[in-house]
């Protein structure tokens, strides 16, 4: 093509478009739908059970939802697998077993990889667990939020605080990685209610935890009843607690609201933020998948009854959402993953995770630095420690 410049990296496709030289990391996300009861702050896909759990229906939907999307990911390894939902623990151990031969039969995982399953205390069985790790399952992450018995009830949790700590017990024994996730800032919570509940979950030790302040999302129960929550600065006060407490235990804040000892990363949520590739499977799985000339993003139905029904079909009626990202929108997407991490990525991954060189947002990086907020590193793209605590406002930078 005449007067084509060639940029470091950028491989020109047709009419200029730049494509990808490489596939990033795959993952696979697992969908499991169904908890025992709806929480009043969840706005995630999930549905409250009746009766007994559809294990047949829904395993041949999932391998039927598998089977349609290996064309997509032919022979590509396979890094991590996360089992999420709703609540997986409720499926059976020979469910999970079965779900896991299916996995090794269709794809290429790499030997030792991390696979996660969610649980939640009030469905844990010590003689289950021992079942799901010998079926593969090797990271545990337990939704956990808090062990104040007044707190769980407030936030509409069916377990107590001391069918936290024992569900913890039985993980850990159950496999060697473990992952808490804590709530902060809870209805009527103070700093000394918030320090109690992190000590506690610091005192078993575990790999790492995921401390999530607690948001009134849209569409949920406390979006439209909101109770009364910390204010501003009883939060800040909380999160600079967390901050200062954990770091003291050894564990490093390596993601806004992730902490770990060392080598206890989350593989898995480590390839979201670097922008990886991730197949979804299961009733409102979402997916990022990227070809030589294209990044293209999938979203399963949600409701599982009609996921279910329509994946047996094979027609490719049991997604929702099929669309290529456009080029314009890549480099807020990437940035807003990427600066997630508390040490960034390199600056090269950019060109090789959208395709486009840094030119393509250099006018936003040079605003977002002047600002004080995007770290002038040449090697790392990364959040200065005020763009860190200001995160929308750095990532709006990237928005135009």
């Amino acid at each position: 093509m005449e007067n084509q410049v060639r940029r470091p990296g950028v491989i020109p496709g047709p009419q200029g478009r730049p494509i990808l030289a490489v596939s990033p990391p795959l993952s696979l996300y697992v969908h499991v739908p169904w908890c025992v009861r709806k929480c009043p702050y969840c706005d995630f896909n999930s549905h409250e059970k009746s009766g007994d759990l559809p294990e047949e229906q829904y395993l041949a939907a999932l391998e039927a939802d598998l089977e349609q999307a290996l064309p997509l990911v032919w022979d590509r390894p396979v890094v991590s697998i996360f089992i999420g939902g709703g609540t997986p623990s409720l499926l059976s151990a020979s469910a999970i077993d079965r779900m896991m031969t299916l996995f090794r039969s269709y794809l290429n995982l790499v030997p030792g990889s991390e696979i996660t399953m969610e649980a939640n205390p009030g469905t844990v069985e010590a003689e289950r667990f021992s079942a799901y790790a010998g079926s593969g399952i090797n990271r545990i992450s337990l939704g956990i939020q808090s062990f104040d018995d007044r707190a769980l009830v407030a936030l509409g949790r069916i377990h107590d605080g001391r069918q936290a700590m024992e569900a913890i017990e039985i993980a850990q024994r159950a496999v060697s990685r473990v992952n808490l996730d804590i709530m902060y800032a809870l209805p009527g919570q103070t700093v000394e209610a918030c320090e109690r509940d992190l000590r506690k979950a610091m005192s078993f030790d575990t790999g790492h935890l995921s401390l999530y302040h607690l948001t009134l999302e849209p569409n949920t129960v406390f979006a439209k009843y909101p109770p009364q929550v910390p204010d501003d600065d009883t939060s800040a006060a909380m999160q600079e607690l967390i901050t200062d407490a954990t770091q003291a235990g050894g564990w490093e804040r390596y993601e806004v609201s992730a902490y770990a000892k060392p080598g206890e990363y989350c593989a898995h949520n480590v390839n979201y933020w670097e922008f990886g590739d991730y197949l979804g499977i299961g009733p409102g799985a979402h997916g990022k998948l990227s070809f030589r000339d294209k990044i293209v993003r999938q979203a399963r139905l949600k409701n599982p009854a009609s996921w279910m029904e329509k994946a047996v079909k094979r027609d490719g009626s049991h997604i929702a959402e099929d669309r290529e990202v456009q080029w314009k929108e890549l480099g807020f997407e990437f940035m807003l993953n990427a600066l997630r991490l508390k040490h960034g990525v390199p600056r090269s991954s950019f060109t090789e995770r959208t395709g486009q060189s840094l030119y393509a947002i250099a006018p936003a990086m040079e605003r977002a630095i002047e600002r004080g907020l995007l770290d002038a590193d040449p090697i790392q793209l990364k959040a200065t420690d005020l763009g860190w605590r200001f995160l929308n406002d750095l990532l709006s930078e990237f928005l135009d």
